[in-house]
């Protein structure tokens, strides 16, 4: 039985936490109270894609996969470091888009093989009480946490890299005709829908070659969700150039030019930069019977393409379409990936703080990136550990900003984990 298709999935990723820092005291014989020598805990593993141009699809991916980075160690003894936690790597077929799933933010474009990119950072280490030491404080009782990361969602988009787009109604000939100037082998039969998937082939003539790809399920209302349309017109976004190709005889009874109006009408709908690439048209099926009068209607209907008679069956006009689409995509600029947004995930801002106050409560609280950071540094039991926590309340303003704010004395303050009572 064939693999589903999946073009589009949700996973998500966490990069590693940041390893704690050491709190420890030099200790050897003889000199049982040495200093301070903790060391820096280890930085959490990255979370990064890689763009692997033998995979096809996503369906690896396809029931929500989970990509934890390492966490990195606690710091040693001996002011020695934590070891860094393991990257991930996700490999992705090329033209992946990957998107935040909150924002919609796009993070990168994989769109060379090999090509490597940063999704999520890991987090820093925390510092070991060796850092904490100042000209007053020789010998510090705490050490720094490490800094803990997020689950973020995100959304992988697969749009097929492709120079040309092979378009039409089901049953024309797409596939029968990209099987015919290319190596590709796509199913074939006689009913519609038998391409359930995008299909890719090189198109070699003589020095030259470009990619195609016989893209399936356009029908009428397709940009709306119709048939397989909306699922697939995605893979057409990169194109430089679209191949329409035509039912020329008439034998299903459907009228040619109408067929192709409908279809150019679901480009639009979808996208006006879709409708407006630069589009040849390929008469198929020209050798059956009754076909030269509809080749004459349809070229008195439309003018503004280059028309192409051909029978993909047996390769007749073949060659001449494959010169016209080397023609126009000499006129064309090369295709490049799709620009990503000024997005990264962002970390808590240490200088940030908010102050709001619980009037049932009668109780003030703090929060922010600056109260995350003093969470990881503080040691409640420690009584350096908790001057340092009120030299910074002081220093970076969040004193000041209480009492312009109206607090009084004896009035709750939380910090994080931390509850006082306020005194001048």
């Amino acid at each position: 039985m064939a693999s589903l298709f999946t073009d589009k999935v949700k996973i998500t990723v966490k990069s590693g936490d940041g390893g704690d820092g050491m709190n420890s005291f030099k200790s050897f014989k003889g000199y049982a109270l040495g200093g301070p020598d903790g060391g820096d805990g280890g930085k959490g593993g990255d979370v990064y894609v890689v763009g692997d141009k033998d995979k096809n699809d996503l369906v690896d991916f396809r029931f929500g996969a989970k990509f934890t980075a390492g966490n990195g160690e606690r710091g040693g003894t001996n002011n020695r470091f934590g070891k860094g936690g393991e990257d991930v790597v996700i490999s992705l077929p090329l033209g992946t888009l990957v998107r935040d799933a909150e924002t919609g933010k796009i993070l990168c474009d994989v769109y060379t093989d090999g090509e490597k990119k940063l999704i999520a950072r890991g987090g820093n280490g925390g510092k070991g009480n060796v850092r904490f030491t100042t000209a007053r404080r020789h010998a510090p009782h705490f050490a720094q946490k490490g800094e803990r990361t997020q689950v973020h969602t995100l959304i992988l988009e697969l749009k097929v890299i492709a120079d040309v787009g092979i378009i039409g109604f089901p049953n024309v000939g797409k596939s029968t005709l990209l099987s015919k100037i290319s190596a590709a082998r796509p199913k074939i039969a006689n009913y519609h829908f038998t391409t359930l998937s995008p299909n890719l082939g090189v198109v070699k003539y003589y020095d030259k070659s470009f990619v195609a790809a016989d893209i399936p399920g356009l029908i009428e209302g397709a940009a709306a969700g119709a048939g397989l349309g909306h699922d697939f017109l995605r893979h057409i976004e990169r194109t430089r150039m679209l191949l329409h190709v035509v039912d020329i005889s008439g034998m299903e009874g459907r009228d040619p030019y109408e067929d192709f109006k409908k279809i150019n009408a679901e480009l639009k709908q979808y996208s006006e930069k879709l409708a407006s690439l630069p589009q040849i048209v390929a008469l198929n099926k020209c050798d059956v019977y009754g076909a030269e009068e509809n080749i004459k209607k349809f070229r008195q209907k439309c003018r503004k393409y280059k028309k192409y008679p051909i029978a993909a069956v047996t390769g007749e006009g073949t060659k001449e379409l494959i010169e016209g689409v080397f023609e126009v995509l000499e006129t064309l600029p090369p295709a490049e990936p799709i620009p990503a947004d000024e997005f990264e995930y962002e970390r808590p801002d240490v200088n940030e703080f908010e102050i709001y106050k619980d009037e049932e409560e009668n109780c003030w609280y703090v929060t922010g990136g600056l109260v995350d950071m003093l969470e990881r540094n503080v040691v409640l039991s420690d009584p350096d550990s908790m001057a340092y926590f009120q030299k910074v309340l002081k220093d970076k303003g969040v004193i000041r900003e209480l009492k312009k704010r109206g607090v009084a004395e004896n009035d709750a303050v939380v910090v994080g984990g931390v509850e006082f009572e306020f005194k001048e």
